[in-house]
C-alpha cells in the first residue's frame, strides 16, 4: 500500500460518497466495484450489480497490473464508477492513485464503506461465486 501512497500525486482528487449519493449514481447505472475479498463479499452481501474484484489479498498484497488490465474491459479512463470496500480506507487509497497517477478522472468512492451502507438499511444481494476473483497467489 505504501507503493499506491508513494506515487499518488498530493493532489489528487476522489469522489466522496455517502450513502443517499451512492445510490443516485446507481440509478443512472454507474458502474460500482467492490475491491474486497471473497470471503468478505460472502460475510455481508454485496450491493446489487457490483463487480467484484478484489484489490489488496488478506496480507495487504496486490498485482497493480494485473488489476489494472481486468478493469480496463469495463472502466475507462473518463468514465465514472464507485469503489467500495469495508469501510472506505482501502477505496480511498486506491481511489486517489487512479485519479492522480493513473488519470481515472471519474473515480468515486463509499467513503465509509460498505459497513454505513450496511447501518443504514441499505439492500445488499448474496455474493455470486466469484471465479475471477485472485486469490492470495496472485
Amino acid at each position: 500500500m505504501i507503493d499506491l501512497v508513494a506515487a499518488t500525486p498530493p493532489d489528487a482528487r476522489l469522489g466522496e460518497l455517502g450513502n443517499g449519493q451512492l445510490l443516485a449514481l446507481l440509478a443512472r447505472g454507474v458502474p460500482v466495484i467492490d475491491i474486497r475479498r471473497p470471503a468478505e463479499w460472502e460475510a455481508t452481501g454485496v450491493i446489487a450489480g457490483s463487480l467484484l474484484l478484489t484489490f489488496f489479498d488478506e496480507r495487504g498484497g496486490y498485482d497493480l497490473d494485473g488489476w489494472l488490465r481486468r478493469i480496463a474491459a469495463t472502466i475507462g479512463p473518463d468514465d465514472v464508477f464507485v469503489l467500495v470496500c469495508r469501510l472506505g480506507q482501502r477505496t480511498d487509497v486506491l481511489g486517489r492513485y487512479l485519479a492522480g497517477a493513473r488519470g481515472y478522472a471519474g473515480v468515486h468512492h463509499l467513503s465509509d464503506g460498505i459497513t454505513w451502507w450496511l447501518a443504514d438499511g441499505r439492500p445488499v444481494v448474496d455474493a455470486p461465486d466469484a471465479p475471477d476473483a485472485p486469490d492470495a497467489a496472485d
